[in-house]
Parts: C-alpha cells; structure tokens; sequence
C-alpha cells in the first residue's frame, strides 16, 4: 500500500499563496476583513489546541508533584509514629527501671513476646525461663501492681497466668477497713472478692491489696479497686467486683520477683 507522505515542495506552494492573500489584504482594505473572517476559525482552533495542550502539561505536572508528596507524607508520618514508639517504649522503660531500684523485691524484668491464641485474655508467654532462674509458682508484677504468677518455665520462655484467668485466685484484704476476701479471675478485664461477710465493710472506690496469707504472694501488692459490691446468691454473704490496677490486655513489660 502507498504510504502518504507530505514534502516541502508541496508546502511551498500553499504558503505562498497565503503569504500573497495577507500581503494583498494589508494594502487593500475590502480584502482585509473577509481574509480575517476566514482566518479566524483555523486561528481559533490553534488557539485552543493550545490552550487545552498547556491544561494537559500543567494536570500531568501537578499529578507527578502530587504523587511524590503523597510519597514523602507517608514516609514523613512512618518517620513520626516510629519516635512516638520509641518515645512510648523509652518512658515505659524509665518506669520500670525506677521500680526496679525501689522495689523491696528482688525482680527481674521481663517482655511480653506472646498470647496463646486459645486463651487469649488470661495468659501470656514471656521471654524468660529456667535458664534466667525463673519456675513455677513466681509472681509477675509492674510498678503499677499484681499481674499473675507463673504457671509454667521452660529453658528461655515462660507462661505467666493473669489475674482475670477463673483459676486464678489470691487472699486479700480491703486497704482502708482491713476486711479479707479472696480475689478471683473472672475472665474479662475484672476480678471478684468473694467470702465477704454481711456486715462487711466495703464500698466503691477501696483498693484491694494482697494480704500475705497466700504462699509466694508479698503482702501489699495493689490488686485493684472496687467497683461495685452485691449479694452472693443464697445471701449468705457479700461480694464485690474489683477492676484490676493493671491494664491485662496491653501487657508489654513486667518483673517477676525472685525467690529468696
């Protein structure tokens, strides 16, 4: 098939005949405004074709400068959280090691590295064991209170029940009024002092600690505060739910102190 090629000489021609029109159309004034009139549409276009070319360059230009500042906000918010973790993990350390140097117990401080997931609320798996001279029985703590005991050692890692786990249970007493309950996990991000007597003297707003009554479980511990106080069934005696000091389910660092 011939292919349609357009050659100089064949513009030669066109243009000079245009070139001769304007020339006539300058120095004949009836030329000039029916050469204008026919002029006008084509310049028009161009003028248009130009104009939606720029709309193009500027769109594709902003779209390009778009896209990488999109690029560099992204990497600038990474960049932000990443200090505000650091800042997080370097007060949460702070506080540890503060409690580390006033704790009456020996301790030795631990991480989080796991939750099992069929039992996800009421137990997790640190990164210390045997070998760090941590076994069954010890008490897991933080500078804000009781957490747990370990249930389970192996060479390097361990497991640790918490409070809020049903199996859980510990002997404790009312703070302000000195009254003795024992203190139970009820699964959830709450605990139960049961065996209260009626006349009990216990409200909202106590703080529970550990009595010392229970093996390996220092007296004083904060276990929580009372939330509300009701009848056990039969109305034999009292009970009262208690929310944990300690948040259970964001559980990152801990101690365990150490037998003597």
């Amino acid at each position: 098939m011939p292919s349609f090629r357009i050659k100089k000489k064949n513009l030669i021609y066109p243009a000079a005949v245009i070139a001769v029109v304007f020339l006539l159309a300058s120095f004949i004034p009836a030329l000039k405004a029916p050469v204008l009139n026919i002029a006008k549409t084509p310049l028009e276009l161009l003028v248009f074709a130009g104009r939606q070319a720029e709309a193009f360059i500027f769109f594709w230009r902003n779209a390009t400068d778009n896209q990488k500042l999109k690029k560099e906000i992204d990497a600038f918010k990474q960049k932000v959280s990443s200090l505000q973790e650091a800042e997080a993990e370097n007060k949460r350390l702070k506080e540890l090691l503060l409690f580390k140097q006033k704790s009456p117990h020996k301790v030795i401080a631990v991480r989080v590295i796991g939750r099992p997931a069929d039992n996800w609320s009421s137990v997790v798996i640190i990164d210390k064991g045997r070998y760090n001279g941590i076994v069954r029985g010890m008490v897991a703590i933080n500078y804000l209170g009781l957490i747990g005991r370990v249930i389970e050692a192996s060479e390097y890692n361990s497991r640790v029940m918490l409070m809020n786990d049903p199996n859980f249970a510990v002997s404790a007493i009312v703070k302000r009024s000195r009254q003795e309950g024992l203190v139970a996990g009820a699964l959830g991000n709450s605990l139960v002092m049961r065996y209260l007597p009626q006349d009990a003297d216990i409200k909202a707003g106590d703080e529970v600690i550990s009595s010392g009554l229970t093996e390996l479980y220092p007296k004083g511990l904060l276990i929580g505060t009372v939330t509300d106080v009701g009848q056990e069934f039969g109305g034999l005696s009292r009970y009262a739910v208690v929310r944990p000091a300690v948040n259970l389910s964001i559980l990152e660092e801990l101690f365990i102190i150490i037998q003597q």
